[in-house]
């Protein structure tokens, strides 16, 4: 499979190192406004510089992976369906819902392939803990608790553009929240506080939050989520089932323990996302040019990034109001 990367930054890199890492796969042209940048991924992989309409019409790309800034995502999604190129974005598809259901419109009646980018799905750890699930090894599944906290916060210029915390961080552990509960969630009460920059409430956002979500069927996943911890990248995960409990817990720089009269210790946690989750970024992209080959589903779908950002906007609104909302006024008041 042909990819044409569009965006090289530092998650463009990964994915750049994923495709190369995958057999039957090769990267063909990246596109990028700084040439540098460009340049440099161009040079490591032995491809061509292009740029996006000329990547669009190439007959030697097969597969696009879109790495661009969010307010872009959706516009390069209808024209890469359109030009009939297998689609991999990184989340989310837009900020806004009606924006999202416009452009999965086009993806659908193109017959195009979209997967989303919500890697954690991906991640070695997380999915034991679904197949544990899967197995009935817990029972019926009751409870999650998603813990996600980052070592430290964004620059403001890049929370001015990210459409707040519930948008760009806890999009992902709404995913993985629908992942291992099995059922659509049905409210979210969200409450959000500035604890670690005052500049972040001056731009309309938070720092640190705490939500429940609840299903129809009374399933709730808790989610905490802030931008500052001092020890490291935290990133934890807990389903309580009728018979049992499967966890996955956080990754070490070295999985050891010592021990001396002080006491027992381990080394530091990974401290940021890419090393944190290297694997699951080069398994979302093995499986992606499996799904864009015909040999399997599509393992997180349009439809996921949708609903992600649904969650989103009804804890963007709970927080606001003090109160829980339900996910389906969310998506009706949504064209």
């Amino acid at each position: 499979m042909r990819f044409g990367l569009l965006g090289t930054g530092r998650i463009g890199r990964v994915h750049a190192d994923a495709i190369a890492a995958v057999a039957g796969a090769r990267l063909t042209a990246v596109a990028d406004p700084v040439p540098e940048a460009a340049r440099a991924v161009a040079e490591n992989h032995d491809c061509d510089i292009r740029d996006i309409d000329t990547i669009a019409q190439s007959d030697d790309v097969d597969a696009v992976i879109i790495c661009t800034p969010t307010d872009t995502h959706a516009d390069l999604i209808e024209q890469f369906a359109r030009a009939g190129k297998a689609i991999f974005c990184e989340k989310p598809i837009d900020l806004s819902l009606a924006r999202v259901r416009d452009c999965l419109r086009v993806v659908e009646d193109m017959g195009a392939m979209l997967m989303v980018g919500f890697n954690r799905r991906f991640d070695p750890d997380f999915r034991a803990v679904r197949a544990a699930i899967d197995a009935g090894r817990v029972g019926a599944v009751e409870m999650v608790t998603i813990i996600s906290r980052d070592p430290g916060a964004p620059p403001a210029e890049y929370i001015a553009r990210s459409g707040g915390i519930f948008r760009d961080m806890t999009i992902h552990d709404f995913d993985v929240a629908r992942w291992l509960l099995g059922e659509e969630i049905e409210t979210v009460m969200a409450s959000g506080s500035v604890l670690v920059d005052p500049a972040i409430g001056e731009l309309g956002d938070y720092d640190s939050a705490n939500l429940i979500l609840r299903t129809a069927s009374g399933k709730q996943a808790i989610i905490t989520n802030s931008r500052r911890a001092a020890y490291g990248y935290d990133q934890r995960v807990e389903v309580l089932g009728a018979t049992g409990m499967v966890a996955a817990r956080n990754t070490h720089e070295a999985n050891i323990e010592f021990a001396s009269t002080e006491g027992f210790g381990r080394p530091p946690l990974l401290n940021f996302f890419m090393t944190r989750y290297a694997a699951a970024y080069a398994n979302e992209i093995a499986e992606f040019v499996v799904a864009a080959s015909g040999g399997g589903p599509i393992p997180a779908t349009g439809h996921d990034g949708l609903m992600a950002l649904a969650l989103a906007d009804a804890a963007v609104l709970s927080a606001a109001e003090g109160r829980a909302v339900r996910v389906a006024d969310i998506l009706r008041d949504a064209p």
